[in-house]
């Protein structure tokens, strides 16, 4: 069974965690370098715990931990208010291509109704045929992906309406 749990603070040093696998997964994109320590710059998540309108969760298959997902109530693009942005997600290698990530993806969007907008950089191209994929499924190809490319984001943008 795949779910997604809001993560608690109690939970965050296991966000934190992940998110060391998140970029290492980022570092073979040239996007992050480990630092002399042997890890990865901590990410401020500070904002998932404090603002109403930040997400954290954690995807959990049977029970055990597979990710994450980070949303945002907020356009990371444009900065409008009640539009949804999936700010980070994450699965665990062991669990991609079985589901997982569309299954989680999908309860995101079923747990927050209206405007998304799901960004991917361009060096990314598995993410980006991930979202093309998950995205065109959950509308039924009812969505439309805009180029983005200004000084804080370049790549496509999937854009839809759930609910």
């Amino acid at each position: 069974m795949i779910s997604l749990d809001p993560a608690s603070a109690a939970e965050r040093p296991v966000l934190e965690n992940l998110f060391q696998l998140y970029a290492y997964d980022w570092s073979e994109l040239g996007w992050t370098e480990v630092g002399r320590d042997g890890r990865f710059a901590d990410p401020s998540l500070d904002a998932y715990w404090r603002d109403d309108d930040r997400h954290p969760f954690l995807i959990r298959v049977d029970g055990r931990l597979a990710g994450f997902a980070l949303v945002a109530a907020r356009s990371r693009l444009t900065g409008a208010a009640g539009v949804f942005d999936m700010a980070e997600f994450f699965v665990l290698r062991k669990y991609r291509r079985q589901g997982i990530g569309f299954a989680a993806a999908s309860a995101a969007f079923a747990r927050f109704t209206g405007r998304w907008e799901i960004r991917q950089r361009d060096e990314n191209v598995a993410a980006t045929a991930f979202w093309r994929r998950a995205v065109a499924r959950y509308t039924d190809g009812s969505y439309r992906e805009i180029r983005w490319d200004d000084a804080d984001w370049v790549g496509p943008v999937q854009t839809f309406s759930s609910g």
